[in-house]
């Protein structure tokens, strides 16, 4: 069984992901962690964002990346991360770990931002997590400061709304709902709530209760 979940910018998918990996004993893979390896190893190099050529050289660093670092998690890897997801040669570069993985004999759950329709266009619970631009903001403000850094709401708004734009505009997978996901707006959910919501949602897709 593979669970699709797909969604913007702190909408709250990777969260929803884990949880749904650990209720139905799955492995999950944050796919969006490919790109901020590929954008760190450019980073740490001094490649150049706006090459395409450079972005395809250091997809050849990411197996070399350990997932636990915390500059993964940078709002410069992030910010970099998603433009050098734009270039169709580094999707292609890393579509096929990202197949492997699904194709697991135990199934999976995989989030990021073409799962149900380009990664795996056949999962059999596919979820678009979504939010409000300006709550995703708040959230995301939140977690930097959590994490010790400094930001402004409006700053942090508008680097949402730009990864939006190139995320849903771009040519190559761009961010859209799968015609047979599920939609989940968390704007008005705590998280035990979408969690909740989002086991429910998957439990109907595959025929479970949601308890088990």
């Amino acid at each position: 069984m593979v669970i699709a979940v797909d969604g913007p910018a702190a909408s709250g998918k990777g969260t929803i992901a884990r949880a749904l990996a650990r209720h139905f004993d799955l492995p999950h893979m944050d796919t969006g962690m490919l790109y901020r390896a590929v954008a760190l190893t450019l980073f740490r190099f001094g490649g150049d964002p706006a090459s395409a050529f450079e972005a395809l050289r250091a997809c050849d660093g990411v197996a070399q990346v350990d997932p636990t670092d915390p500059d993964l998690r940078s709002e410069i890897v992030g910010s970099i991360a998603s433009r050098i997801s734009a270039y169709p040669d580094v999707r292609a570069a890393l579509l096929d770990r990202q197949r492997h993985f699904a194709s697991r004999s135990s199934g999976a759950v995989l989030d990021g931002r073409d799962i149900g329709t380009v990664i795996v266009p056949d999962a059999r619970a596919k979820l678009f997590v979504t939010a409000s631009p300006e709550v995703r903001a708040q959230r995301r403000l939140a977690e930097l400061v959590g994490r010790g850094g400094t930001a402004h709401l409006e700053d942090v708004l508008i680097d949402i709304r730009a990864r939006d734009a190139r995320d849903s505009g771009r040519a190559a997978a761009p961010l859209a709902q799968a015609v047979d996901a599920d939609l989940l707006d968390t704007s008005d959910l705590s998280v035990d709530e979408a969690v909740a919501a989002a086991i429910r949602l998957v439990a109907q897709r595959i025929g479970a209760t949601a308890n088990g």
